[in-house]
């Protein structure tokens, strides 16, 4: 079976507006072959959920701190302009922005497949490493890293994060709820944190930008 990566997955989501498992489905039929899982789609009449609906609109949002060193931005996406210049989509930016310059783990991506392999690999190379993890049996390290890769996922990436305001809602179930209520697919497509004196975390499309 070909060897179907995240970011083809997503490629293909974008040029066909699919689902990620269909998406996924289609490459593994085709083989890995990007045009033919293409076709696939097309011939199976695949439609996109609200979820997956084309967001060609939306805002951009900043936040700078009173002390002025620390400053977001924030790009929020929608399907519509009227969403757009909806008061409750330009306080969802802003509170993201506010989230994205406050939250004590400053997010590396949008989303855990948005995290750029490297940075997947170091981490988890780091955690098989420590002390503790040598002293267990190989048969176990794996299913304890795979649990401490979760928590680094729910500190470094965005839609995983608690939000600053009420950490007993994450990003994504903010996400979710703010879909929900105004019956459009709305999608972080990235963001900026600048910190006086430190290199700015960038992301384009929400994937980390390196260097």
């Amino acid at each position: 079976m070909a060897d179907i990566s995240a970011t083809v997955v997503k490629k293909l989501r974008d040029k066909t507006h699919a689902g990620m498992m269909d998406c996924k489905k289609a490459l593994v039929q085709a083989e890995g072959d990007f045009e033919k899982a293409v076709d696939i789609l097309a011939k199976k009449g695949v439609k996109a959920g609200t979820a997956e609906r084309a967001t060609s609109e939306g805002a951009i949002a900043n936040y700078v701190h009173t002390n002025g060193k620390v400053c977001s931005l924030v790009e929020l996406r929608c399907e519509t302009d009227f969403v757009a210049r909806n008061d409750d989509f330009k306080a969802f930016a802003k509170d993201l922005c506010l989230h994205v310059a406050g939250t004590p783990f400053p997010p590396l991506a949008v989303r855990i497949e948005d995290l750029p392999a490297d940075v997947v690999e170091r981490e988890r190379a780091v955690l098989l490493d420590l002390d503790d993890m040598k002293k267990k049996p190989e048969a176990v390290r794996d299913k304890i890293v795979e649990g401490r890769m979760r928590k680094f996922f729910e500190e470094r990436v965005l839609l995983e994060q608690p939000f600053v305001k009420d950490d007993k809602i994450t990003i994504k179930a903010l996400l979710e709820s703010k879909i929900k209520a105004m019956k459009e697919n709305i999608q972080i497509g990235g963001f900026c944190r600048w910190v006086l004196g430190h290199e700015p975390i960038l992301t384009r499309n929400g994937a980390l930008i390196e260097g």
